[in-house]
């Protein structure tokens, strides 16, 4: 393989590392939908009333 084989190859790399980065971080910064905010809001309140504490999971 020569060179420039190489460096389209590692260029080709690089770019879809960027853009599945941006994917990524455009999903990591969506919100939550309102049903799973509520359904992990129905698990802290058990967990909380099963301790008794309101220290759960900390």
């Amino acid at each position: 393989m020569s060179q420039d084989e190489d460096a389209g190859k590692n260029q080709s790399g690089n770019l879809i590392d960027q853009n599945l980065k941006k994917v990524f971080d455009d999903v990591l910064n969506e919100e939550l939908p309102d049903r799973l905010t509520n359904l992990l809001a129905q698990l802290r309140a058990s967990e909380n009333s099963e301790d008794g504490s309101g220290e759960a999971g900390k």
